[in-house]
């Protein structure tokens, strides 16, 4: 991001881009920026964007041979192509004559770090991960913002804000917006203020889910389960959801018994240190044989519904039942 900043601050812009990752609030603001630097309000005659994994590969090369128009330069982007997850001959090989008045400026969710584009891009020009956010970072997010509209919080509540937003930043903008808005007049934002106006993530909803069932409060976590269903959760998805918090669950715990520490464990399960501290706290509920055999069963439930043995809103509720007694 550095490096991105530096080049638009400077104008002097690398060939070709690469920016991917899970966050995508982050990663567009990026691709704004670049957008408005490289290209002048208006000129759509030197601007071209591709979107889709049905993308031709040749089609892009030959814009990208085409000179500008009355302009410096030609600016291509191209968004979630899949590009980076297979086989681009074309595209590869044209890396390495890439003309000097071009930019080129592909943005993906996901890519494959073997992938030969990808080292290419890294050979040719600059490749920026936008990873999830730590705690830390968002933290000092919402506070600059919360500041600026003249709002205090305590640390207690802030951590109880992003729980129940999650690290999607994205997200956390749309409900820090409805925050300051049902707080305009008032200085301190409150617990009390959170839980009037922000929604919970479902994310976070399984997870309180599963606390529950730790806890063996089983009505407790069959309530949880009743209200997704309310809010038209679809029972497959949220028996995904399950299931995925399990097997967090069993690679925290596995981790953490081999000496890892958080930060290290973060990254390999995909979640933010705090989620992963959070996590800890449930996995002391459990053996890894015993969350091993969960992991099992959520696989043979999900094989059983998926062939009609067995009714997908029934399915979750044994498994809510069986492991909350």
């Amino acid at each position: 991001m550095k490096t991105i900043r530096e080049d638009i601050k400077g104008g002097n812009f690398k060939r070709v881009y690469l920016l991917y990752g899970e966050e995508a609030y982050l990663r567009n603001q990026y691709r704004d920026l670049l957008i408005r630097a490289l290209v002048p309000e208006g000129d759509t005659m030197n601007f071209t964007r591709y979107t889709g994994k049905d993308v031709d590969e040749q089609e892009i090369v030959s814009q990208a041979e085409t000179l500008p128009f009355f302009a410096d330069r030609r600016v291509i982007l191209v968004e979630n192509s899949g590009f980076f997850r297979r086989k681009t001959e074309r595209l590869d090989d044209y890396m390495d004559h890439l003309p000097d008045y071009l930019v080129m400026i592909f943005v993906e969710d996901e890519v494959d770090k073997r992938n030969r584009l990808y080292k290419q891009i890294q050979k040719k020009g600059h490749v920026a991960e936008f990873a999830a956010q730590t705690e830390e970072t968002l933290t000092r997010w919402v506070l600059t913002r919360m500041t600026r509209e003249g709002k205090k919080i305590t640390r207690k509540d802030m951590s109880h804000f992003l729980d129940m937003t999650g690290t999607d930043m994205a997200n956390i903008s749309s409900e820090l917006e409805k925050l300051l808005c049902y707080t305009m007049g008032r200085e301190v934002i409150t617990n009390q203020d959170i839980d009037a106006v922000c929604a919970p993530q479902i994310t976070n909803q399984i997870f309180d889910m599963i606390r529950a069932v730790t806890e063996h409060q089983q009505k407790k976590a069959l309530d949880y389960y009743y209200d997704l269903l309310a809010l038209k959760e679809a029972p497959m998805r949220i028996l995904y959801l399950l299931a995925r918090q399990y097997n967090q669950l069993l690679q925290v715990k596995t981790l953490a018994a081999d000496g890892m520490p958080n930060r290290e464990i973060a990254p390999k399960v995909g979640m933010p240190p705090f989620a992963v501290s959070r996590t800890l706290g449930l996995c002391r509920n459990y053996s890894i044989p015993q969350l091993e055999s969960i992991v099992r069963e959520f696989v043979q439930v999900e094989e059983e519904v998926k062939t009609g043995r067995l009714d997908d809103k029934l399915s979750v509720e044994m498994m809510i039942v069986k492991w909350s007694r």
